[in-house]
């Protein structure tokens, strides 16, 4: 019997959509307002599901704190406040948009969830637009 266990968090961040290697008239096209060269923010709302077996012993598929752990030293920790374009590296040569966003928590948490457990980010950038990844 697969159970799934979430949790919400948020975080404050700054961003640009903006491609270096294109012309500023081709990323204001693309991009509109978001491509404002001295950023623009969102209230970032996030809910990490993890799916797995209920353990025998502890009853859980996976312990809230724990989780909620990972969230905080992994995600709200790094993203909180920053500026993504500039303070956290993964978006140095990775344009920040709310898929690439929930792509990169993916892959910052994956890495201590137990991989016989499915991991899944939704992530809201605004209350009306928001994003799921589930790693495939």
């Amino acid at each position: 019997m697969k159970v799934t266990v979430s949790r919400k968090a948020h975080f404050n961040a700054a961003h640009r959509l903006h491609r270096k290697d294109w012309s500023m008239e081709k990323n204001d096209a693309v991009f509109g307002k978001c491509n404002n060269p001295n950023f623009h923010g969102h209230n970032y709302e996030l809910t990490v599901s993890v799916t797995g077996e209920i353990n025998s012993e502890t009853g859980y598929v996976i312990d809230t704190k724990i989780l909620a752990d990972l969230i905080k030293l992994h995600i709200e920790d790094a993203f909180d406040h920053k500026n993504l374009n500039l303070d956290v590296p993964e978006f140095a040569d990775l344009n920040p948009t709310a898929e690439n966003i929930a792509v990169v928590i993916w892959q910052k948490l994956r890495e201590h969830i137990d991989n016989n457990k499915d991991l899944e980010i939704v992530l809201y950038e605004t209350p009306r637009n928001f994003v799921t990844y589930k790693g495939n």
